[in-house]
């Protein structure tokens, strides 16, 4: 198959031609209803229908894949399994570019729930993505950058789903509120992160009804530990009623089925990522 370069160039594929191949792989009203999406890349998705995916340059995969998606989902919501977790939100930004050897892609959503717990806003940003043609398609990316918005009451929720001995709750002013269920310690607390370092600042304590004194109150920097695939947490701060957040992923690898995308794309289904 010859390469597939910039739909604004000059190609060795007329359209009539990418139609013929297209009405002989797919039934007619499949095609109608792909065209109506878009028109740009209706012969690198007919290639994979038919097998030939192997000849496919990354460059044209990734054209193929970004286009087609934010086609299909710009401004609609999408349902995406990525590394196992389930994805729904809103597609603003879907881009790919070349950076040397290698690609970065960009991604922005929002009114984001990854299973089910809220995130406001989020832009994942891989970098260094190396894309592998075949069957299935590999893809590994050398770093992936995720920053977002997500709400303080639904960071505090997720806490208190992870321990038992307090009870947390937002106070008017958006700090945390803790109390112990034993021990009748009250604490309202302020908390921030830089490069996987949690820092904790007590503004107001009392143990059963008394204040507790400001040197008692202070606390030291508390080490992070090792976080599940080599992720770590830039920043994380508390604005307002929200927390603003960096983070950034180790070298992430994995395939995903072309076919299945194609499929998903036509019928807005879910997208398994990988």
């Amino acid at each position: 198959m010859d390469a597939y370069s910039d739909p604004r160039s000059a190609s060795p594929f007329s359209a009539l031609r990418a139609v013929e191949l297209g009405r002989r792989l797919f039934e007619q009203s499949w095609l109608e209803q792909w065209v109506g999406y878009t028109t740009a890349w209706v012969e690198p998705v007919a290639d994979l229908g038919a097998g030939t995916v192997t000849a496919l340059l990354p460059d044209t995969l990734l054209t193929v894949l970004s286009e087609g998606i934010l086609s299909r989902f710009g401004g609609q919501e999408i349902s995406a399994t990525l590394l196992g977790h389930r994805l729904t939100g809103t597609l603003d930004v879907l881009k790919v570019r070349r950076r040397g050897a290698h690609f970065q892609t960009k991604a922005a959503l929002r009114e984001l729930r990854w299973d089910e717990r809220p995130v406001e806003e989020v832009t994942v940003i891989s970098h260094e993505v190396r894309l592998v043609p075949g069957m299935p398609t590999r893809v590994r990316a050398g770093r992936v950058d995720i920053e977002g918005t997500v709400g303080l009451d639904a960071v505090v929720d997720w806490l208190a789903n992870r321990q038992h001995e307090w009870e947390l709750s937002v106070t008017e002013l958006g700090l945390v509120r803790a109390v112990h269920r034993r021990k009748r310690i009250t604490a309202e607390l302020d908390a921030s992160v830089t490069d996987d370092v949690l820092k904790l600042q007590v503004r107001r304590a009392t143990w059963s009804g008394l204040p507790v004194p400001r040197r008692w109150r202070t606390l030291s920097p508390i080490p992070m530990g090792e976080l599940p695939r080599g992720a770590r947490v830039r920043w994380a701060v508390r604005d307002g009623a929200q927390v603003r957040f960096r983070i950034e992923l180790a070298p992430v690898s994995g395939s995903f089925d072309l076919a299945q995308i194609r499929s998903a794309i036509v019928a807005g289904t879910t997208l398994i990522v990988f």
